[in-house]
């Protein structure tokens, strides 16, 4: 596929500003790029935020070729086998009936009743960082603490055992770093490990989501351990990974931006919302480190030929959204460029769209509105104290460290 020049795709990172222009020059020109994956072959990467929304909410395109192995998934790594297991790659019927179960537990009320308990854990945490004093490292004393315990919690799991926990997400994730057997051993006692709680759970249910999933009758069916055991993983993995390294950018983002930090300091309850969405949209620009284009959302298979905004997607061309580029889109989002905590409309694709939104969204938003507000509220005058590290060897490259002081 031929390009105009200055609209190559994937690109090299640049300064954030440059390849924000760089993503405009691209929508601009043509709605998607057809790009040829390290592994799994060639995918659409989806730039336009109307065209991805009009394929995320779209039936015809579906994920059975990756879960049934026929297709090998077109990424940058080998995709950790266990995830194609997962809901993420279920389609309707099935996905429909599964979802609506995890809804039901990650429902807007029940994490809305969740927040007080989030509130009270993060102070406790940044009580503990106020103690201890000095150079402080923000993601495994606050980031990552703090949506481990939320998780723990809907799930119905120890906090003691928060450790395994970590070192098995990682695990799940790892696409180096770790033996294929290392990695066999830890999803084998994680499975291990859910499999005792899902039958605990059956003999005495609790007020928690794998209690709600063991009992889940969906027309007089209920739900086996094979079904229950995908849902756990994917709320594990996903929902205190990213939800960490969200936290860890937006707070790197706001201390490397004074203006956008004296607004959110004067009224971080009032601001949390809007700057959730807005780190979600533009985060890791707004840190100021080098961004490049060429990455995207798990991919789908076209079932037959559709035509997106004037693109024909053939019949078993696999496809994928490009959130970047979404939420750069000048025409869903004004001035893409600009970090802006008070954004009151902000269409970012980050947590997907449609049938196969993020489930943990609600959860993700409040532990990020609550890890900012609750931080800033307590220690106003945080400031960096060294370079964040980011981990290369998982699958969704977290921040593992975050130096801060006060």
């Amino acid at each position: 596929m031929t390009t105009t020049p200055g609209t190559e795709y994937p690109f090299a990172p640049v300064p954030p500003t440059e390849a924000v222009k760089h993503l405009g020059r691209i929508i601009a020109d043509r709605p998607m790029t057809k790009m040829t994956m390290p592994y799994g072959g060639d995918v659409w990467l989806v730039h336009r935020n109307a065209a991805a929304r009009e394929i995320l909410s779209d039936r015809r395109f579906v994920r059975e070729p990756f879960r049934t192995g026929e297709r090998v998934v077109p990424f940058f790594v080998p995709f950790p086998d266990f995830l194609r297991g997962t809901l993420q790659f279920e389609d309707p019927p099935q996905h429909t009936k599964l979802r609506k179960l995890v809804q039901k537990a990650i429902s807007p009320k029940r994490v809305r009743e969740m927040r007080d308990s989030a509130v009270a854990f993060a102070n406790e945490l940044i009580d503990g960082m106020i103690d201890r004093g000095g150079v402080r490292d923000l993601v495994p004393e606050y980031s990552l603490s703090l949506p481990i315990e939320m998780l723990s919690n809907l799930l119905g799991v120890p906090s003691s055992d928060r450790e395994k926990f970590e070192r098995w997400s990682s695990s799940t994730l790892a696409v180096a770093g770790k033996s294929e057997a290392e990695v066999a051993a830890d999803m084998a006692e994680l499975a291990a490990y859910m499999t005792d709680l899902i039958a605990e759970r059956r003999e005495e249910p609790r007020d928690d989501l794998l209690s709600a999933l063991a009992h889940a009758r969906d027309r007089d069916e209920t739900l086996t351990d094979a079904e229950i055991l995908p849902i756990a993983f994917i709320l594990i993995v996903g929902g205190f990974d990213n939800t960490a390294t969200f936290l860890s950018t937006g707070v790197l983002a706001l201390l490397s931006d004074d203006e956008q930090r004296a607004r959110f300091t004067a009224d971080p309850d009032g601001l949390a919302a809007t700057t959730a969405e807005e780190v979600l949209r533009h985060g890791g620009f707004a840190t100021g480190r080098p961004a490049g284009g060429g990455g995207g959302l798990v991919p789908f298979v076209a079932t037959e030929d559709v035509v997106v905004d004037g693109q024909l997607i053939a019949k078993g061309d696999a496809v994928s959204i490009d959130p970047s580029a979404a939420g750069h889109d000048p025409a869903a989002v004004t001035d893409p460029a600009r970090f802006d905590i008070a954004r009151p409309d902000n269409p970012h694709l980050t947590l997907s769209h449609g049938l196969h939104h993020c489930l943990g969204a609600p959860l993700a938003r409040m532990e990020l509105q609550v890890g900012l507000a609750e931080l800033f509220k307590r220690i106003p005058e945080l400031r960096l104290a060294g370079e964040p590290v980011f981990s290369r060897d998982v699958l969704t490259q977290p921040m593992t460290s975050l130096p801060v002081t006060w």
